[in-house]
């Protein structure tokens, strides 16, 4: 890797955060009475989209806000030109990260076409409704009043498959701003990712624009790299990033497998892999180190394997570092479709190794070649033995390349050691699919005993 590249700085990238976090603090106070202070924020973003071909309605629509006038139509015009100008973004730190690791990557993916039934029309204008509100109210002017009024609406969104990703959206995003009510009495207002949940509820409105991505199918073989575990309150996911290798011999590709489940917020850490693991065989394999023998498997343009037990099955023993260090680097990488494009989402698998590990405010930091390298040690779940001191006394590391807080961070998914002369290595999910490790043992009966515990509470309640 020329972690040297990651380093240094992108042309206008600066710039371009600025106007979307000038609009963000407009979002803040309210689009219905703008504050003098931030009455550029609109403005601001108007020029930083200027001579593309959003530029005219943006232009008018932060005009229009800056009145206190702005409708539904302006209000989409603002997010479309926030989510481009954080798409732009993201594309260029995506280029910065194949430039420094040298692999290619995958074809652009064009907008779906619009679809969508009449009878979902209705909703998507009640939602972008609800938005247009939040907009104007502002985060510190919320109140359950105005929270609320999603309530009914993805109640009614929540049956229809096509209408389940924003509704889900919504459901979050009001969970969140319910538990923060009053507005006014907050200290922080978490302006990025406020902003970032309403625009993309806004666009998710447009018709087609939630229309299920484009998929084909793909045979070959899979070569599983590591999982990242996601876990909330009320849901877990696990993502395994692998290589898939095409059994007509073309050029290998970066694929993910994702499965994902509600949960209550009792059951965690290790608790998670018990509601996960019946939904995809993949897990096993992974906590195995197998490889997976894939047979007309769907799979989207952006490389997610919508998964299906049924046209997989185990295959040969398949050392990730291995695979890491062999197959990885002629992998191209997935393309990201347009919505999708966000610093957030970058997650760029990535083999390190021969690095020196050091502690800065007590987090590991990775040195390549006299460049150093942020570690982000707390994505790593406690639902596995990857520690973060296992981190900083690790020799090689598979991880994810990501973009956070202004730098360029590795997340690890597995690491190797030395341990009494042996290279010894430990995977974030080695408890996916079972475990005899003594901790991991002890935690899983723990985990095990709690959703018994809520399974027999849910059938007293049933029963009576």
């Amino acid at each position: 890797m020329r972690a040297d590249l990651l380093a240094e700085p992108i042309t206008d990238l600066d710039e371009a955060l600025a106007a979307v976090d000038a609009f963000d603090q407009a979002l803040v106070t309210g689009l219905l009475r703008p504050q003098p202070g931030r009455a550029t924020g609109t403005a601001d973003l108007a020029q930083a989209v200027a001579g593309t071909p959003l530029a005219a309605r943006v232009a008018e629509a932060a005009e229009k806000a800056a009145a206190g006038a702005a409708g539904e139509d302006h209000f989409v015009a603002l997010a479309a030109a926030r989510t481009a100008l954080l798409g732009s973004v993201h594309d260029a730190l995506l280029a910065r990260a194949r430039e420094a690791i040298a692999r290619p990557g995958g074809e652009e993916i064009a907008p779906a076409p619009a679809s969508g039934g009449q009878e979902a029309v209705n909703l998507l204008v009640a939602a972008r409704s609800w938005l247009s509100d939040l907009a104007r109210s502002g985060w510190q002017g919320i109140d359950h009043d105005v929270v609320s009024g999603s309530a009914r609406i993805v109640s009614e969104m929540l049956p229809d498959p096509a209408l389940r990703r924003l509704a889900t959206l919504l459901d979050g995003f009001a969970a969140e701003l319910a538990a923060s009510c009053p507005g006014a009495a907050l200290d922080r207002v978490p302006a990025r990712r406020w902003a970032d949940l309403w625009a993309r509820g806004l666009l998710l409105t447009l018709p087609g624009a939630a229309a299920a991505p484009a998929t084909g199918t793909v045979t070959g073989r899979l070569l599983p790299l590591g999982v990242d575990v996601r876990e909330h309150a009320t849901a877990a996911q696990a993502q395994v990033h692998a290589v898939f290798e095409p059994a007509d011999g073309s050029t290998p590709r970066l694929v993910r497998a994702s499965v994902s489940a509600p949960k209550p917020d009792t059951v965690v850490g290790v608790g998670i892999w018990q509601l996960l693991r019946p939904h995809m065989s993949l897990l096993a394999a992974v906590s195995e180190g197998r490889a997976m023998d894939l047979t007309d498997m769907p799979v989207t343009a952006e490389g997610d394997l919508l998964w299906s037990d049924e046209h997989a099955r185990q295959g040969e023993p398949a050392d990730p570092f291995a695979t890491a260090r062999v197959a990885l680097p002629t992998a191209t990488d997935a393309p990201t479709a347009p919505l999708d494009r966000h610093p957030a989402r970058i997650a760029v698998p990535v083999f390190l190794e021969g690095y020196a590990c050091q502690k800065d405010d007590d987090a590991p930091v990775f040195t390549i070649a006299g460049h150093p390298l942020a570690v982000d040690t707390d994505r790593l779940p406690v639902a596995g033995p990857l520690t973060p001191e296992a981190v900083a006394g690790s020799s090689a590391c598979v991880g994810l390349l990501r973009w956070d807080a202004g730098a360029y961070r590795v997340q690890p998914l597995a690491v190797e050691k030395t341990v009494r002369k042996k290279a010894v290595a430990l995977h974030a999910g080695a408890w996916a699919g079972g475990t005899t490790d003594k901790a991991g043992v002890k935690a899983e009966k723990a985990a095990t005993d709690a959703v018994a515990a809520l399974r027999e509470r849910a059938g007293r309640l049933l029963r009576t």
